[in-house]
This record gives C-alpha cells, sequence and structure tokens, in this order.
C-alpha cells in the first residue's frame, strides 16, 4: 500500500553501519575530520582577509571556497556525529528537506564557483599584465554572486520536486544523510518528468561549469606551450595545479554520484563516494590551495609572529 509523502513525518539515517564498535570509531574520525576542515578553512578566511598580499582576485575566490566549504560541512556533519553515538537515528521531514535543500544548493554553488576560478586562472596565464585590471572587483564579486544564485535557485527546483514525489512503505534510508539516491530508492512514482529534471539539473551545474572548465583550461595549456621558456611554462602551471586537483577531485566524484540514471543507484558504494566530498573534500581544499603556496605560508607565518608578540 503507497504512503503520500504528507504522511512521513521523519526518516531514519541507517549511517554506515549497525555495528557500536565501528559507528565509535567513525565518530572519533569524523570529529577529527570535522576539527581540520573547522581550523582549517576558518584560517585560510582569516589569512586572507587580513594580509594585503593575499587581497587579489585569486585568494578572493579561494577564501569564497572556503566559506562554502565550511558551510557545505556543517550542513552534514553535525547530524552524522549524532546518528553515530545516538541511538535515535531519526530526522523529521522538515529536516530532511531543509538538509537536502542546503547540500543541494551549495554543491551546485561550488560547481558554478569552481567555473568562476578556472576562468580566473585563464586570465591571469593569459593576460597577466592586465590580469588585475580585467578581473576586477565587480566582476568578481558577481562572479561570486551568480554562483549562490544559480546553486540555490536550481536547488529550489530539485527539492521541490523530490519532495512531492510518493514515499512508499519503508522510510529508512540507507545513507548517512537525505540525498537524491536514497530518496529516489524510497520513492514509488519516480516517472519520466523526474528523471528529466535531474538529467536537467545535472547538465545546467555539472555538465555546463565541467565544459566551462575545461575550455579554459585547454586555453590554458594553449598560452602555456606558448611560452619559451621552461622555467616559463612551470610557473604559468603552478597557478594552476591546486585548481585543478581541486575540480578533479571534486567533480570525479559528483559525476560518479549523479551521473547515472536512478535506476543505477548502489546506495553502498555510493556512501563511501558521497563521504569524500562531503566530508573529506571540505577538509582538503584549504590544504591544497595553501600548502605549496608561497604567499598564505608567509602569511601564516606572519600571524603566528603576531600572536606570539601578543602574547
Amino acid at each position: 500500500m503507497e504512503r503520500s509523502n504528507h504522511t512521513v513525518t521523519e526518516f531514519i539515517l541507517v549511517g554506515f553501519t549497525t555495528d557500536p564498535v565501528v559507528q565509535l570509531v567513525l565518530f572519533v574520525a569524523f570529529v577529527g575530520v570535522y576539527s581540520v576542515t573547522l581550523i582549517g578553512n576558518t584560517t585560510l578566511m582569516v589569512l586572507i582577509c587580513n594580509d594585503s598580499r593575499l587581497h587579489t582576485p585569486m585568494y578572493f575566490f579561494t577564501g569564497n571556497l572556503s566559506f562554502l566549504d565550511l558551510w557545505y560541512s556543517s550542513v552534514y556533519t553535525p547530524k552524522i556525529l549524532v546518528t553515530c553515538i545516538s541511538e535515535d537515528k531519526s530526522i523529521s521531514f522538515a529536516g530532511c528537506v531543509a538538509q537536502f535543500f542546503f547540500s543541494a544548493g551549495l554543491g551546485y554553488s561550488e560547481c558554478y564557483l569552481l567555473a568562476a576560478m578556472a576562468y580566473d586562472r585563464y586570465v591571469a596565464v593569459s593576460n597577466p599584465l592586465l590580469y588585475a585590471q580585467a578581473m576586477s572587483r565587480t566582476l568578481c564579486c558577481s562572479l561570486v554572486t551568480y554562483s549562490y544564485t544559480g546553486g540555490f535557485v536550481n536547488a529550489i527546483i530539485l527539492t521541490s520536486n523530490t519532495f512531492t514525489l510518493n514515499f512508499c512503505g519503508d522510510n529508512v534510508i540507507d545513507d548517512f544523510f537525505c540525498d537524491v539516491p536514497p530518496l529516489v530508492k524510497l520513492a514509488c512514482d519516480v516517472k519520466d518528468p523526474y528523471q528529466d529534471v535531474l538529467y536537467f539539473l545535472l547538465g545546467s551545474n555539472d555538465v555546463a561549469p565541467a565544459v566551462l572548465i575545461l575550455a579554459s583550461y585547454l586555453f590554458i595549456i594553449t598560452t602555456i606551450l606558448r611560452i619559451r621558456s621552461t622555467q616559463g611554462r612551470l610557473k604559468a602551471f603552478s597557478t594552476c595545479s591546486s585548481h585543478l586537483i581541486s575540480v578533479t577531485l571534486y567533480y570525479g566524484s559528483v559525476l560518479y554520484i549523479y551521473s547515472r540514471p536512478s535506476s543505477s543507484y548502489y546506495l553502498e558504494r555510493d556512501k563511501v563516494v558521497s563521504t569524500f566530498y562531503t566530508l573529506l573534500f571540505p577538509m582538503l581544499n584549504p590544504m591544497i590551495y595553501s600548502l605549496r603556496n608561497k604567499d598564505v605560508k608567509g602569511a601564516l607565518k606572519k600571524l603566528f609572529r603576531i600572536m606570539q608578540t601578543e602574547g
């Protein structure tokens, strides 16, 4: 017998395992990951705001990416930690809708922001002398605003279409958060129009930004190949390496999860992949953008000296 989604008052999040020992181990691991995420992204944002050497378009986008990752991770992790140590695995219907909406909005926004960062790297490599003029503050702010606007407008479309599905019988979500694959598995009326919506959103939020990123890097590669000196080529490539690593890791996992038909979702395997872009990626980003960056290292040393002096 079918149950309307309006009769569902809560969902049960299975999480990763029902073994209490493994749950405790995961709790400790996730606390560590979340702590590093908070410290890393907050530190990077503070450095970018306080050090004048980092007041450039590239670091403006990096700071916004850190803010987005901080928010993105906070949508999932607190509930995951509670699920690991509490016997109550439930999440209210409204809570599931809110988590779903913000995770979709922030995820889509990140796709657009990564595309904007790719364009920024193209301008920096192809026209370094006019870089500051070409990437004006107005343009940078506009690109970030468009990223968030596009992300959350599309999140409204996805959320409204997903939570008007009819959920049948069991309300147990075989995952650690409310996401498309496990919710589709619970639905009894996934018809072609909903699948069309998923493909539209995949094209506009994932594929389109990915194409823009690929186009930017094709132009970047063409520009780099025109540079005669090996040192010049390496220097030009180094300005893009962090962003390229970030894009590869994020898009690799996201496209794997969402580019398949709903009939081919395999939740156990998808949970592992989802862990990467929801928990690990926000932790890794500050490291990717700072470990090999002399400007960020210099700003961090300056901050430590100030703290020691004040202490």
